[in-house]
Order: C-alpha cells, then sequence, then structure tokens
C-alpha cells in the first residue's frame, strides 16, 4: 500500500473543542462585510455547522489556532444563542503543518471562497519571503501567477522581498 493509500482527511476526524482553547491566527487575510456576518449567523442557527474549523493544535499549551474558519469561530464567540446550543464547543478538525504551510492553507481555503483584504494578503507574502520562501514555492502554494507576486511585492515595498533577485541598469540607460 502506497503513502496516498493510507493517508485519511483531516475532516473524517472532527471533534468538538471549547471556543475558549482556540484562537486566531495572525495572517488571515480574508474580510466579511457585516451583512454577511449576520447571514453567516442566521446559517449556522437554521442549519448548524455544516463544516468544521481547520486548527493547528499546540499541545504544550491544549491550544488550537485557526489555520480555516475565522467567521465560524466569531459567530460562536458573538452569537449567545448558537454559543448555547452548541455549549460553546466548535467543530475542528486538526492538520500539522509549520506555519508557511499553514499560511498557505488558510490562503488556500479563502481563495477558493472569497475575497482578501490587498494589505493583509500583501503581509502574507512579506512573511513567507521572510521565512525563506521561494517565489515558486509562493506561486504554486497560495495559488498566485507571477504578475500577482510581482505586485503584492511592490505593494509591500519591503527591499527584503527582491532579496533573491539580481537587478541590473541596462546599457545605455544611466
Amino acid at each position: 500500500m502506497n503513502d496516498k493509500q493510507k493517508y485519511t482527511s483531516p475532516v473524517y476526524t472532527v471533534k468538538a473543542v471549547p471556543v475558549e482553547k482556540i484562537q486566531a491566527n495572525a495572517y488571515n487575510p480574508n474580510v466579511i462585510a457585516p451583512p454577511e456576518m449576520e447571514l453567516l449567523e442566521l446559517s449556522i442557527w437554521e442549519d448548524g455547522y455544516t463544516m468544521p474549523c481547520v486548527c493547528y493544535y499546540f499541545p504544550e499549551e491544549d491550544k488550537y489556532e485557526l489555520v480555516d474558519g475565522f467567521h465560524r469561530y466569531l459567530v460562536m464567540k458573538t452569537s449567545e444563542r448558537i454559543y448555547e446550543r452548541e455549549k460553546g464547543c466548535l467543530p475542528v478538525t486538526v492538520i500539522d503543518k509549520d506555519l508557511s504551510n499553514r499560511m498557505a492553507s488558510t490562503i488556500r481555503h479563502n481563495r477558493a471562497r472569497g475575497t482578501h483584504s490587498i494589505e493583509l494578503m500583501t503581509n502574507v507574502v512579506a512573511e513567507l519571503k521572510k521565512a525563506g520562501m521561494s517565489d515558486t514555492w509562493i506561486m504554486k502554494n497560495i495559488g498566485m501567477d507571477k504578475d500577482e507576486l510581482l505586485r503584492f511585492k511592490q505593494i509591500s515595498g519591503l527591499a527584503a522581498l527582491f532579496a533573491d533577485k539580481d537587478f541590473s541598469i541596462p546599457e545605455g540607460n544611466t
């Protein structure tokens, strides 16, 4: 049997985690307008939680950090009726990835569904570059093309983002 046959998707191990043990990450660039947040609260009230949140587990702290599902988590924290009905627990699946790969997972989850804040997305690109991720890695893992990545680098204005590139002034332009 090969590794693909042994792999079990995290969704098959959903668990109820007290919301107090869950914390937001610092790198999620996804934003939802107030009317959509109200609709999400209504959806969860009417249909229940139909998708688990995705978290990374820190065993030494017994804490979970969100990778995907921030707004579902926020509904749990802000809606008294949902908190009470769900007994303060959020459905969670756990992935075991390093920070750069968790950031990439967050972006992939979000980009498949919605829009991003340009400022926060620029910060994510900057953090991935600081972590040593190559342009090729970023493009592959968060679904960007070369031009989009270049635009985020330009927006950031951080010279460090261009550190892996050699620049020269073409002859005749001095």
